[in-house]
C-alpha cells in the first residue's frame, strides 16, 4: 500500500528518483519493473508492472464507445524500469503531456501513484477545497 506525498525534481535527463521509502517495496513487489500512463486530471499514473497488466487487461476489455479512453491510458502507457539508483525516465511525450517540467510531487495513491507538476498539484487541490467536499463524503469523518 502506497501513500505519502514526496517532491522530487527530475534531472536534465527527465529521470525521476524514486523516493527510499518506496524504492525497496518497489523492487520486491515487480523487480523495479514499472508502467507509466496518462490521466485525463493532468497527471501521470506509475504502477508496478504486475498491478499494470491487470488494469491493462480490463481496460482492453473495454466495448467500443470507450475507445477514445483506451487510446488515453493504453495509448500513453510506457514501460521503464527503476536503474541502479532508484531513478525511472519519464519519455518527453509523457512530461509534455502533463506539463512536467522540473518540481514533481509523487502521490502513493494505494496500489499505484500519481506523479503532477508541483504547481499544476497545489492549484488542483486549492480548487478542490474551495468547490467544497463532495456529497459523497458527507457522513465521512476521521
Amino acid at each position: 500500500m502506497f501513500q505519502g506525498a514526496s517532491a522530487i525534481n527530475l534531472d536534465a535527463k527527465g529521470r525521476m528518483s524514486i523516493p527510499a521509502k518506496h524504492r525497496d517495496a518497489l523492487a520486491l513487489q515487480c523487480e523495479g519493473r514499472l508502467t507509466l500512463t496518462r490521466h485525463p486530471h493532468g497527471c501521470l499514473l506509475l504502477f508496478p508492472r504486475p498491478v499494470w497488466e491487470t488494469h491493462r487487461d480490463q481496460i482492453a476489455a473495454w466495448p467500443m464507445s470507450a475507445r477514445a479512453w483506451q487510446r488515453i491510458f493504453l495509448g500513453n502507457a510506457c514501460d521503464v524500469e527503476m536503474d541502479s539508483a532508484g531513478r525511472a525516465l519519464i519519455s518527453p511525450e509523457l512530461r509534455a503531456a502533463v506539463g512536467l517540467e522540473k518540481e514533481v510531487m509523487m502521490l502513493g495513491m494505494g496500489s499505484h501513484f500519481e506523479i503532477w507538476d508541483a504547481a499544476k498539484l497545489a492549484a488542483d487541490e486549492a480548487s478542490a477545497v474551495a468547490g467544497g467536499m463532495p456529497d459523497v463524503l458527507s457522513n465521512f469523518s476521521f
